[in-house]
């Protein structure tokens, strides 16, 4: 076999490779919103696949009827954005003095943070510090445990290394000071890796699931995903107490849940193309030089 032969070989593998990847993750996204558009008739016969039957958005205007759910939106968005910009900022006032090879205990502190990488005090200590702190029931108890990622952190402080030292120096020689030259110089040079890494606590706030249900009783302050575990459980609920032969109160449609979770879904899915033109820029250079 030839060269050319075994490369198109090897690029025809790869092809087939990614597309039965994205067919594994969009298969199971367009079943979800066929059943959120489609009739509960044609739910309930097994009719829908991965396009609408008999189109409806009758799920989707109960959904947006439902106060609760466009109050855990609100909460959602508000909890998002101030968690990505408080990580935002710390991770960036954390970066910048561990990227310079005279400050004392640098390779200390790089210890430090790779070590609470595989260690953790435990979800028991946490929620016992979150209530010694009477944060629960608060927006903070979900941001604060989690404030920094120490893998962003690394790939932040890789990237501002790969900043030339000499931008640096000049700006001192100017007089300038290393908080000017970090918010001047170094940030506007970063935005690639910035916008990067803050679409990755967005989006792990967003999807954040298991802290919300400790720190958080009070269904004002319910976040989407706590929110649909509520939904979820309530129905499951129902289905033993058919099963015991007791009066079942009612059903959820499926149509109505595969609507909350397009609900929950959709808006940080539309951040993505935003975005997306940094990726290659932030994280390659933020993660391979250094």
């Amino acid at each position: 076999m030839s060269a050319k032969a075994a490369d198109r070989t090897v690029d025809m593998a790869i092809n087939v490779f990614i597309f039965i990847a994205l067919a594994l993750c969009l298969i199971p996204f367009l079943h979800i919103l066929s059943i959120s558009l489609s009739s509960n008739r044609a739910i309930m016969s097994g009719e829908v696949t991965i396009y609408p039957i008999e189109l409806s958005l009758e799920a989707f205007k109960k959904v947006f009827a439902d106060v609760s759910m466009i109050r855990s939106m609100g909460f959602t968005v508000l909890l998002t954005v101030t968690y990505t910009i408080s990580c935002m900022l710390m991770s960036i006032i954390a970066a910048y003095p561990l990227t310079k090879t005279y400050l004392k205990g640098q390779k200390f502190f790089m210890v430090l943070i790779i070590i609470t990488m595989f260690f953790s005090g435990g979800i028991i200590p946490e929620y016992i510090l979150m209530k010694q702190l009477n944060l629960i029931n608060s927006m903070w108890a979900l941001i604060l445990p989690i404030l920094i990622s120490p893998f962003n952190l690394i790939i932040l402080i890789n990237f501002f290394k790969s900043i030339p030292e000499s931008l640096h120096e000049s700006a001192e020689i100017d007089g300038a000071s290393h908080f000017r030259v970090l918010w001047q110089i170094v940030v506007p040079l970063s935005m690639p890796v910035i916008a990067t890494l803050s679409l990755f606590y967005a989006v792990n706030r967003w999807n954040g699931f298991m802290d919300t249900l400790f720190y958080i009783t009070n269904p004002k302050l319910y976040p989407l995903q706590l929110k649909l575990y509520q939904l979820v459980m309530n129905n499951m609920a129902n289905d033993l107490m058919q099963l015991e032969g007791t009066q079942v109160v009612q059903f959820l449609p499926e149509s109505l849940k595969a609507a909350s979770v397009m609900f929950a879904t959709i808006p940080i899915l539309l951040v993505y193309p935003w975005l997306q033109r940094y990726f290659v820029s932030g994280i390659m250079l933020g993660a391979v030089k250094g």
